[in-house]
């Protein structure tokens, strides 16, 4: 018993583990659960929980299938769908009083940032070998346009390291300005606009799940398409 107290203190205690850790660890948590769930209680024909994570998985599925092709979409769509399922379960977290969005904190979206960077590369060098370097040169290619793929490759290779960053800042810039913009709403009209406070915050939260599952699926499919 004593053991298990220490333990919740050390793992709940901001200054051995941050907030925005327990809090993700807290989502992790929460969509294994439902995922258990829905499989504990399949059925040929869906309903309650069931129906809706259908859904949802399947409207990620068609989002994963327009950008990257049917081919590639089914094996990238795990990795799609776990990063939108787990953004969205972080954004609604900071919804709730008392809690807080782990994707609030650079370090969240750095986690999910780089791995896609990496992934959009690896993909990248297993479907197209080395010729994945056409990617970076430009539409034209021959000798005398040497100095323009010189050109191509660096604006390129500068846009692609720029990935992760973008990636991050932007859904920290989103989630930290929705954090404060809904304090200071609160606290200004907090029992006039309750309703409408909440609302701009579950679209805000579903607006900027949606833009980094975008985001990803493009670049996924900028990697595994042919070079023309």
């Amino acid at each position: 018993m004593h053991e298990e107290k220490l333990l919740m203190d050390i793992f709940f205690n901001p200054e051995v583990v941050p907030h925005f850790v327990s809090y993700a660890f807290l989502a992790s948590i929460l969509l294994i659960v439902l995922a258990l769930i829905v499989r504990s209680s399949l059925k040929l024909v869906p309903k309650g929980t069931q129906n809706v994570v259908e859904t949802i998985i399947e409207a990620l599925l068609n989002l994963a299938e327009d950008n990257i092709g049917h081919h590639w979409a089914r094996p990238l769509f795990p990795l799609i769908a776990t990063l939108a399922l787990f953004i969205a379960t972080c954004n609604f977290m900071g919804l709730i009083p008392g809690f807080s969005s782990p994707t609030s904190n650079i370090n969240t979206n750095a986690a999910m940032a780089i791995p896609v960077f990496l992934a959009t590369h690896v993909y990248g060098i297993w479907v197209h070998g080395f010729g994945y370097v056409k990617h970076f040169l430009g539409p034209i290619r021959s000798i005398f346009a040497l100095p323009l793929m010189i050109l191509m490759f660096v604006i390129e290779f500068i846009g692609h390291i720029a990935r992760p960053l973008t990636l991050s800042v932007r859904l920290f810039g989103n989630m930290s300005a929705k954090h404060y913009i809904l304090g200071v709403l609160g606290i200004l009209a907090p029992a006039v606009v309750p309703v409408a406070i909440l609302v701009l915050g579950v679209l805000v939260s579903v607006i900027q799940a949606f833009v980094f599952t975008l985001l990803t699926a493009l670049y996924l499919a900028g990697a595994v398409e042919e070079a023309h």
